[in-house]
């Protein structure tokens, strides 16, 4: 069965995901390091992994299916996540597919070599009503899409 998991820590889109979630009813798992306050729901659920830098993804890639989905930001996950099959979407909206994960770890590695060496300071834009809305959409479509696959696959 199709299942949400949620890269939580840092994760600007965990409403959205709760609401598109309760419209299908799919289970979502927020993965996060600390506690914290999820919607009293039963398809919702928070797993709290121990402190380690990538303890929440090697939780979230130990326990995803082919055709679960991940909300993530971090592109190492996303790829381990498309390799077991996964759908990836960034907060923003953006999927990653294995079409442009490649280039995704490319200009990754890119910006974090720029950074260490003090050429780009600062982080991430703030997230705008635009991204959220791309973010919906595009969450909607990749459920519709595998939703689609699955039902003709079962025909």
């Amino acid at each position: 069965m199709l299942h949400i998991f949620v890269d939580a820590d840092a994760c600007p889109v965990k409403n959205e995901v709760y609401r598109v979630a309760s419209r299908y009813r799919l289970d979502v798992t927020l993965v996060a390091n600390s506690w914290m306050r999820i919607p009293n729901e039963r398809l919702i659920a928070l797993e709290v992994v121990e402190d380690g830098i990538d303890a929440a993804d090697d939780w979230i890639a130990e326990h995803i299916q082919p055709n679960d989905i991940v909300v993530t930001s971090d592109i190492p996950l996303a790829s381990r996540c498309l390799k077991e099959g996964a759908r990836v979407i960034g907060p923003t909206g953006k999927q990653f597919t294995e079409n442009n994960i490649g280039q995704a770890v490319a200009t990754r590695d890119l910006l974090s070599g720029l950074r260490d060496a003090g050429e780009i300071t600062g982080g991430p834009q703030p997230l705008k009503k635009r991204d959220r809305s791309r973010f919906l959409q595009q969450l909607d479509e990749v459920i519709q899409s595998i939703r689609r696959k699955h039902l003709f696959n079962s025909t």
